[in-house]
Protein backbone atom coordinates (compact mmCIF):
# COMPACT_ATOMS: atom_id res chain seq x y z
CA UNK A 1 0.00 0.00 0.00
CA UNK A 2 1.21 3.82 -0.75
CA UNK A 3 0.37 6.62 1.61
CA UNK A 4 -0.27 9.81 1.05
CA UNK A 5 0.79 12.37 3.88
CA UNK A 6 0.53 16.34 3.04
CA UNK A 7 1.74 18.64 5.71
CA UNK A 8 0.59 21.84 6.29
CA UNK A 9 3.16 24.21 7.87
CA UNK A 10 2.19 26.22 11.04
CA UNK A 11 3.34 29.91 11.20
CA UNK A 12 2.38 33.38 12.47
CA UNK A 13 1.03 34.40 9.40
CA UNK A 14 -0.89 30.94 8.80
CA UNK A 15 -4.64 30.97 7.42
CA UNK A 16 -5.93 27.92 7.47
CA UNK A 17 -9.79 27.25 7.32
CA UNK A 18 -10.40 24.12 8.44
CA UNK A 19 -14.30 23.74 8.17
CA UNK A 20 -14.01 24.39 4.46
CA UNK A 21 -11.07 21.86 3.95
CA UNK A 22 -12.98 19.55 6.52
CA UNK A 23 -16.16 19.97 4.23
CA UNK A 24 -15.33 20.95 0.88
CA UNK A 25 -12.05 20.34 0.09
CA UNK A 26 -12.39 16.43 1.62
CA UNK A 27 -15.06 16.35 -0.46
CA UNK A 28 -13.61 17.36 -3.49
CA UNK A 29 -10.49 14.77 -2.76
CA UNK A 30 -13.27 12.25 -2.57
CA UNK A 31 -15.31 12.84 -5.62
CA UNK A 32 -12.40 13.27 -7.85
CA UNK A 33 -10.62 10.15 -6.22
CA UNK A 34 -12.95 7.81 -5.40
CA UNK A 35 -12.99 3.88 -5.23
CA UNK A 36 -8.76 4.47 -5.15
CA UNK A 37 -8.75 5.68 -2.09
CA UNK A 38 -8.75 2.81 0.90
CA UNK A 39 -8.59 4.87 3.91
CA UNK A 40 -7.59 8.67 4.98
CA UNK A 41 -7.71 10.66 8.13
CA UNK A 42 -7.08 14.12 8.78
CA UNK A 43 -5.17 15.20 12.29
CA UNK A 44 -5.73 18.84 13.62
CA UNK A 45 -2.24 19.94 15.10
CA UNK A 46 -2.72 20.79 19.10
CA UNK A 47 0.85 21.26 20.17
CA UNK A 48 4.28 20.21 19.94
CA UNK A 49 6.67 17.88 22.30
CA UNK A 50 6.89 20.66 24.82
CA UNK A 51 4.37 21.53 27.00
CA UNK A 52 3.00 25.08 25.38
CA UNK A 53 4.72 24.96 22.15
CA UNK A 54 2.51 25.00 19.22
CA UNK A 55 2.26 21.93 16.73
CA UNK A 56 4.78 22.01 14.10
CA UNK A 57 2.04 21.38 11.42
CA UNK A 58 -1.32 22.89 11.64
CA UNK A 59 -2.77 19.93 9.60
CA UNK A 60 -1.85 16.61 8.76
CA UNK A 61 -3.84 14.61 6.42
CA UNK A 62 -2.80 10.97 5.03
CA UNK A 63 -4.79 9.08 1.89
CA UNK A 64 -3.92 5.62 1.40
CA UNK A 65 -3.71 3.73 -2.03
CA UNK A 66 -3.28 0.10 -3.53
CA UNK A 67 -0.41 1.03 -4.89
CA UNK A 68 1.74 3.85 -6.09
CA UNK A 69 0.20 3.00 -9.56
CA UNK A 70 -3.21 3.70 -8.39
CA UNK A 71 -2.63 6.67 -6.76
CA UNK A 72 -0.67 8.10 -9.60
CA UNK A 73 -3.34 7.14 -11.96
CA UNK A 74 -5.97 8.58 -9.86
CA UNK A 75 -4.37 11.52 -8.61
CA UNK A 76 -2.38 12.73 -11.53
CA UNK A 77 -5.23 13.36 -13.59
CA UNK A 78 -7.43 15.50 -10.88
CA UNK A 79 -4.05 17.37 -9.51
CA UNK A 80 -4.74 20.47 -11.37
CA UNK A 81 -7.96 20.36 -9.69
CA UNK A 82 -6.88 19.69 -6.47
CA UNK A 83 -3.95 22.03 -6.28
CA UNK A 84 -6.46 25.13 -7.81
CA UNK A 85 -8.42 24.88 -4.52
CA UNK A 86 -5.83 25.23 -1.89
CA UNK A 87 -6.31 28.72 -1.57
CA UNK A 88 -9.60 28.56 -0.90
CA UNK A 89 -8.60 27.58 2.40
CA UNK A 90 -5.04 28.07 3.21
CA UNK A 91 -2.04 30.61 2.35
CA UNK A 92 1.12 27.99 2.81
CA UNK A 93 2.33 26.00 0.93
CA UNK A 94 1.57 21.97 2.18
CA UNK A 95 4.28 19.81 2.02
CA UNK A 96 4.27 16.38 0.69
CA UNK A 97 5.65 13.05 0.88
CA UNK A 98 4.32 9.64 -0.74
CA UNK A 99 5.43 6.45 1.31
CA UNK A 100 5.30 2.72 1.31
CA UNK A 101 3.36 0.86 4.12
CA UNK A 102 5.10 -1.86 5.67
Amino acid sequence: MIKLTVMYPNSADLKFDKDYYTNQHNELISTLLGDAIISSDVNFGLGGVAPGSPAPFVVISNVTFESLESFQKSFGVNAEKILADLPNFTNVQPQVQISKVV
